[in-house]
C-alpha cells in the first residue's frame, strides 16, 4: 500500500443502503457510530472485547453498587450530541451540583484555581514566593516552550508550578513533566494564568460564563454514564443492529488497500466477520499491530512508539454517609499514591442502594504490568482503606468493603514522539478508504467523551457523502480544565441529505 501525506484529503467510501459495517469497541465513539448507521439502514455489528460496553465510560457494579471508571460529567457544547443524548436518556437524566477541590498537605484549594484561595492557603510567606515567581516568569520567560514545565512556569511562575502542577501531572502520566508535550499543556490548560486566576477571583469581577469549567452544575444520568450505553445498546439491537461481547479483534485483514474482514479470539473460539465499512475504537498501536499482511516495518515500528497510561479505580464502601461535599478531589498531597477520590454519592444517590453508606471511588493511575497494576484486589483495598486516613478524609474503621476495577489504555500519552509516530501511522492508515479510527484510543487523542461521540458522527456523516476533517475535533482536559466554550467556530457539522 502506497504512503501518503497525513494531511492529505481522505478518500471515503460511501455508504450504501444494506451496507454491513464492522465496528471494533463498545465505547461512546463506536456505540454512537453503530446506532446512527443502524438508523440509515446498514447492517451493523459491533464487537466488544469485554464483557460490558461504554468502554471508559462504562458504570461498574458490585454488590448493587454503580460506580465510574472516574467521574463523566454530562456537558457538551456540541448541539448534535446534545440531541443523541437525550434521545438515548431522556428522563433519566439528573442535574448535579458541581464541586471539586485540591487537597494539599491537609487543606483544601478551589478548583480551577483561585488566586486568593490559593495563595491565602499556602500562607503569606509561600504567597509572596508565588508572586516574585511569576514576576520573574513575565519578566524572563523560558524562551522555548517544548514541554509541560516550561508552558506552565512561563503562565504561573515555577513556584506554583511545583506545587499544583508538577506532582500531580507526573503521578497521572508517570512521565516526568519535561518529557510530556507543551502541545498537550496548551490543548488541556488554555487562555489560563495567574494573572487571569486573579481578575476572575477578585469580588467585583463576575464569573466568566465562557469558561467551560466554571459551569456550577453539570447533566448525569441517574444510574450513572454506563446508563447512557447501556440503553444504547438496548435501542441498537431493537433496530436490529447486533452488540456481541468478548469479541476481541485480533486480525484486521486488508487486500487491494481495503478491509475485508476482521478476525476475533471469542469464548467459543476464533471468530471471522466481512463487511463493507470498519470503524475502530480499538488502540492504534493495537490496530497497526493487527493489520493482516503486515505493514511496512516503519509503520509497526510507529504504532509500537504510541503509549499509554492506565488505571485503577478501588471502590470502597464506608458505613457513613456526608464524608465530604465534593463530587471529587485532586489529590495533590505527597506521600499517597492515590490521585483522585470520586465520591458517588455526590454523583447520584442512586447508585449507593443502601442508606447512610457512601461509595468511594480511589483512583489510581500506573502502567499495566508494574507493581501496582500487579497487586492483588485485598491488598489494593488494604492501601485506598490506609491512604483515606492518611488524608484525614474518613476513618478507616469506616471502610465495610471494597472491589477492584482496572482499565488498561484508558490515556494516550502525549510524549516527545508521539506526534511523528502518531503521523507515520496515519500515513499508512488515512489511505484505506473504508477504515475510519474514531474516539480517543482510535485516534491516539485524548478526547471527552462529547468529542469522542462528535468524532464518530463525523464519520458517519463523511460516509453520507460530507467532508469533515474528524482530526479537527478539539478537546478539554479533565484535569486541568479551563477551555473556551467558543474558541472559534465549530466546525460544520451536518448530515448529508
Amino acid at each position: 500500500m502506497e504512503a501518503v501525506s497525513a494531511s492529505a484529503p481522505r478518500q471515503v467510501d460511501r455508504l450504501r443502503p444494506g451496507d454491513r459495517v464492522i465496528v471494533i469497541g463498545a465505547g461512546p465513539a463506536g456505540l454512537t457510530a453503530a446506532y446512527l448507521l443502524q438508523q440509515a439502514g446498514a447492517q451493523v455489528t459491533v464487537l466488544e472485547g469485554t464483557d460490558m460496553v461504554g468502554g471508559i465510560s462504562r458504570t461498574a457494579k458490585y454488590k448493587g453498587y454503580r460506580f465510574d471508571i472516574g467521574g463523566h460529567r454530562f456537558f457538551t457544547k456540541y448541539e448534535p450530541v446534545e440531541k443523541l443524548w437525550r434521545e438515548i436518556l431522556g428522563e433519566e437524566f439528573i442535574s448535579v451540583p458541581r464541586m471539586s477541590r485540591i487537597h494539599y498537605n491537609g487543606k483544601y484549594f478551589d478548583y480551577p484555581l483561585k488566586a486568593f484561595n490559593a495563595l491565602a492557603g499556602l500562607g503569606i510567606g509561600n504567597a509572596i514566593l508565588i508572586l516574585y515567581s511569576y514576576a520573574r516568569a513575565k519578566l524572563w520567560p523560558n524562551p522555548v516552550e517544548e514541554n509541560f514545565e516550561q508552558w506552565v512556569s512561563n503562565r504561573f511562575g515555577k513556584r506554583l508550578y511545583n506545587i499544583f502542577f508538577k506532582t500531580y501531572t507526573e503521578k497521572v502520566w508517570g512521565i516526568p513533566c519535561t518529557e510530556i508535550r507543551a502541545e498537550w499543556a496548551a490543548q488541556r490548560i488554555q487562555n489560563l494564568s495567574l494573572a487571569k486566576a486573579i481578575v476572575n477571583a477578585a469580588s467585583l469581577q463576575k464569573r466568566s460564563t465562557k469558561i467551560k469549567s466554571l459551569i456550577n452544575e453539570f447533566q448525569y444520568p441517574r444510574l450513572g454514564p454506563g446508563q447512557m450505553w447501556e440503553m444504547c445498546t438496548e435501542r441498537l439491537r431493537a433496530l436490529g443492529g447486533q452488540v456481541v461481547l468478548e469479541h476481541k479483534v485480533r486480525e484486521v485483514e486488508t487486500r487491494a488497500g481495503r478491509v475485508t474482514a476482521v478476525r476475533c479470539q471469542t469464548p467459543s473460539g476464533p471468530a471471522r466477520f466481512e463487511g463493507e465499512h470498519f470503524i475502530s475504537t480499538m488502540p492504534v498501536r493495537s490496530l497497526v499491530r493487527a493489520l493482516t499482511p503486515p505493514p511496512p516495518e516503519a509503520i509497526r515500528k510507529a504504532g509500537e512508539g504510541l503509549r499509554y497510561r492506565d488505571f485503577l479505580v478501588v471502590a470502597l464502601i464506608l458505613e457513613k454517609e456526608d464524608l465530604f461535599p465534593d463530587n471529587w478531589i485532586y489529590i495533590h498531597t505527597p506521600g499517597v499514591k492515590v490521585g483522585r477520590i470520586q465520591n458517588f454519592n455526590n454523583w447520584s444517590r442512586a447508585m449507593v442502594p443502601d442508606p447512610g453508606r457512601t461509595c468511594l471511588g480511589m483512583e489510581y493511575f500506573c502502567f499495566e504490568g508494574d507493581g501496582l497494576w500487579t497487586t492483588s484486589d485485598a491488598e489494593l483495598v488494604a492501601l485506598a482503606t490506609r491512604e483515606l486516613g492518611q488524608l484525614g478524609l474518613a476513618d478507616p474503621k469506616l471502610v465495610v468493603d471494597g472491589t477492584v476495577v482496572r482499565m488498561p489504555k484508558a490515556y494516550p500519552i502525549y510524549d516527545a514522539e508521539y506526534r511523528a509516530h502518531l503521523a507515520l501511522a496515519r500515513r499508512y492508515l488515512d489511505p484505506i478508504p473504508n477504515l475510519h479510527p474514531v474516539g480517543r484510543n482510535g485516534m491516539h487523542k485524548y478526547n471527552n467523551q462529547d468529542h469522542s461521540m462528535l468524532t464518530a458522527m463525523m464519520v458517519v456523516w463523511n460516509m453520507q457523502g460530507a467532508s469533515h476533517d474528524v482530526w479537527e475535533v478539539n478537546t478539554d482536559f479533565e484535569y486541568h480544565e479551563e477551555q473556551k466554550v467558543e474558541p472559534k467556530p465549530a466546525p460544520r457539522v451536518q448530515a448529508a441529505s
